[in-house]
């Protein structure tokens, strides 16, 4: 902006001097001013001249002002250009500083402290397997080609939050017996999570059913042929678990042909303090 400042100016001196050339007052001073005729040339002469003069300083005025209007525009332009550029880094930073975080597991908000988030969803019909989630960790999934038809269970330590085993129960054409001998097995203070696929209740017998429910179950004894349920519980607990759902197949109701819609649920399980 400077340098075109600086080309104005220079101009404007240029164009100072070759009108001033133009004004050659010693050649007209010469003659011979006796005469009334060469007064009289002389007078028309210097009309003229003056006339150009004014003609030429008016636009060079013009042809200055103009340049320094484009110049000064040039340096505002550039100015907020500059300005837009800061303004739009800083806005970046603002929305990476107050973009909300990622809850674990993908939940709605998250858990207070000595708690552990989960996140999980039954099967869907007989296409998709369950997913079961907690501390942001896929326990279990159709990824992981670790879920198969009947009962899903995963088994967690309920102290670290750490997965012990995880295991699928066929409860149409496979053997309960092998689901009661786990269920027996699971020690005091084992978190136990539970997701149905296709059909987990056929094969579901009434000491299987006793057992879960004494895990905090309420809706076991409900369950019957292409229901689906999720549940966490736990082994030793005192109370019914706050976390379940259950949806009845209905062939009315039901989102798919021959099976009820998937059901999803989230929450915080409170951690075991010893």
């Amino acid at each position: 902006m400077i340098k075109v400042l600086r080309c104005c100016i220079r101009g404007t001196q240029i164009l100072v001097i070759h009108i001033l050339s133009d004004l050659d007052f010693k050649k007209v001073w010469k003659l011979n001013h006796s005469s009334s005729r060469i007064r009289s040339f002389t007078n028309t002469c210097f009309d003229k001249m003056r006339t150009g003069a004014i003609l030429r300083l008016i636009v060079l005025v013009s042809a200055f002002l103009l340049a320094a209007f484009l110049a000064f525009q040039l340096l505002e332009t550039h100015m907020d250009i500059g300005l837009s550029h800061l303004l739009g880094g800083t806005g970046v930073i603002e929305e990476e500083n107050t973009k909300t975080p990622r809850n674990k597991c993908g939940m709605y908000k998250a858990c207070p402290e000595n708690h552990f988030a989960f996140k999980m969803a039954s099967g869907a019909a007989s296409i998709v397997g369950p997913k079961v989630c907690l501390e942001d960790e896929i326990l279990m999934s159709g990824v992981r080609n670790n879920v198969g038809r009947g009962l899903n269970i995963a088994l967690v330590n309920g102290n670290t939050g750490k997965l012990i085993k995880s295991e699928s129960f066929d409860m149409y054409s496979g053997d309960v017996n092998i689901l009661i001998q786990f269920l027996k097995d699971i020690e005091d203070g084992t978190v136990v999570m539970m997701a149905t696929f296709d059909d987990s209740a056929s094969k579901l017998n009434t000491e299987a059913r006793k057992i879960i429910s004494a895990l905090g179950s309420s809706y076991i004894n409900s369950l019957s042929f292409r229901d689906n349920w999720l549940f966490v519980g736990g082994k030793g607990i005192k109370t019914k678990s706050p976390f379940e759902q259950y949806i009845k197949n209905n062939a009315e109701t039901n989102k798919y042909d021959g099976w009820p819609e998937v059901l999803e649920m989230e929450g915080c399980i409170p951690q075991k303090l010893d």
